[in-house]
């Protein structure tokens, strides 16, 4: 029979390793806070206010976590190191407008879609490159490892200049070294309306179809990922997507199948 000091003690030990494992985050969607990895420079989606990780990605993550009794603690990094961070559990979650493309199903597992959106080429006023035709030749900034970089690599003849974020990509193109920024077509259009004094504008546009926005998490930690899509679907069916888009987005429609009620945008994984 063990004696009542041994019994204490661990008990002790036992509770040292629960707060130790909650502190640290984990691939468990039971711990009580998760590491979320995100990027700090990218309104409305996701960005830093006031020393608050906030934008359209973030708020919603914060609802469906409430909803599911888990809480998120938002750590900044760049988006090229994002997905590798989250398949090796430095982060639980991935929040930063990804799209959900069949390359990056091959490293982790992707939520159902919350959003879907537009590539973009932000240049100087006059520049002229309203379609694919006028861009090879020209130097194109990206943020490495986005789907805006896989979109430049394509484009023939093209010279592609990769960034760790979208403000380093910005000052580039003010200062005149860029000809092109690729970047979503929100993030474009919110420098835009920031900096109006800067004469840029938007150029060729093209919708990215059948990749929405969506959560990443390593592939074996399906019970998050079940987590994330159960609150998603809530939000989704309660207006709450609808309301925190509509906070962020002041010009831009919701897709229809996020509005109240509306049947969600389903993202099938592989090997999960």
């Amino acid at each position: 029979m063990r004696s009542p000091l041994s019994k204490i003690a661990a008990a002790l030990t036992a509770g040292a390793l629960t707060l130790t494992l909650t502190a640290c985050g984990g691939s468990d969607a039971g711990s009580t806070t998760l590491r979320v990895g995100t990027l700090s420079d990218a309104p409305p989606s996701i960005y830093l206010e006031n020393g608050r990780f906030t934008g359209y990605d973030n708020e919603l993550l914060r609802d469906i976590a409430k909803r599911e009794g888990f809480e998120v603690e938002f750590v900044g990094t760049e988006f090229s190191s994002l997905l590798a961070g989250v398949a090796t559990g430095k982060f639980d979650i991935g929040s930063s407008t990804i799209s959900s493309t069949e390359a990056r199903k091959k490293t982790v597992a992707f939520s159902n879609g919350y959003n879907t959106g537009f590539t973009t080429v932000v240049t100087a006023k006059g520049a002229n490159l309203k379609d694919v035709a006028t861009l090879p030749g020209k130097r194109l900034g990206v943020v490495q490892g986005s789907v805006q970089d896989e979109f430049a690599g394509k484009v023939s003849g093209a010279h592609v200049v990769r960034f760790p974020d979208y403000n380093a990509g910005f000052a580039q193109l003010k200062n005149g070294t860029l000809d092109g920024w690729v970047v979503p077509q929100d993030i474009g259009q919110k420098y835009l309306d920031q900096n109006p004094g800067v004469p840029l504008e938007l150029g060729y546009t093209a919708e990215d179809k059948d990749t929405p926005s969506a959560f990443a998490v390593a592939k074996k930690n399906t019970d998050l990922l079940n987590k994330l899509n159960d609150g998603l679907a809530k939000a989704v069916a309660d207006g709450t997507v609808a309301r925190i888009y509509g906070q962020f987005y002041k010009n831009t429609p919701l897709s229809k199948e996020l509005r109240q009620g509306g049947p969600g945008l389903l993202v099938k994984n592989v090997g999960v």
